[in-house]
């Protein structure tokens, strides 16, 4: 009796853990050496994407032997590791780093190691993209400190405060696709 009870909870322990899913997981790791004054800097950056997909099939109540698979949402999953430096790690929920434009003139936004910074020709030192706690990011520029935030689209949008008009400025950089 001991043994029908235990082989009979194996088996439907096994059917239980069966997978029905489908689970990629793809790995990109990029490595970025700067040399300067102070000697050479390791960065490395883990991109990871994780896509699942439920099994289900077309006719799971038929008495067919070969049964196709319904096609089914693929749920995509993508964070960022970075390590710094000086050992230091973090991780980004979702890497906003690509090419913006505002007024006709291109700023390159890349991830560093505190946040984001953001390049143009016209810009001599990089400006500064820094999180806040508030899912927004502080914007400092030579310049101009904004408030800024991506929108739906993806898009880049500073609101700076003007002392002398009492007013808030948009200014909306476009995503380069």
């Amino acid at each position: 009796m001991k043994k029908i009870i235990l082989s009979a909870f194996f088996l439907f322990g096994l059917n239980a853990i069966a997978q029905n899913q489908n689970v990629t997981n793809v790995t990109k790791t990029t490595v970025t050496t700067v040399k300067d004054s102070d000697g050479e800097k390791k960065q490395v950056k883990k991109e990871n994407v994780q896509e699942v997909q439920n099994i289900e099939l077309q006719n799971a109540e038929s008495k067919e032997l070969n049964k196709d698979m319904k096609a089914t949402p693929v749920e995509v999953t993508s964070t960022t590791q970075i390590t710094n430096p000086d050992g230091s790690t973090r991780t980004v929920d979702v890497d906003r780093s690509s090419y913006y434009e505002s007024n006709g003139v291109q700023y390159s936004v890349k991830l560093d190691a505190q946040g984001y910074t953001v390049t143009a020709p016209s810009l001599k030192k990089p400006a500064l993209l820094r999180k806040t706690s508030t899912n927004s990011y502080i914007y400092r520029g030579k310049d101009q400190t904004s408030i800024g935030y991506f929108d739906t689209n993806g898009n880049l949008v500073l609101e700076t405060y003007d002392d002398k008009s009492d007013k808030v400025t948009v200014q909306t950089f476009a995503k380069v696709k």
